[in-house]
């Protein structure tokens, strides 16, 4: 029990720094963004926040 208890503080630690964002491509559209991801040598996490910092830069 020790270890369940110690999983979920650390656990509900980590949650309190991330925010969670949905997104729903088409299934097309998703695919495309994995592969591009995994042609870039990024995760597809990596590469969309990539995206999307880039793209909040140009915007200032």
């Amino acid at each position: 029990m020790a270890y369940n208890d110690a999983k979920k503080r650390s656990n509900q630690k980590s949650d309190a720094k991330y925010m969670q964002i949905l997104l729903k491509p088409y299934k097309a559209e998703g695919e495309a963004i994995k592969k591009a991801a995994i042609t870039a040598g990024q995760s597809t996490q990596a590469y969309v926040l990539q995206a999307v910092r880039e793209r909040m830069e140009k915007g200032k």
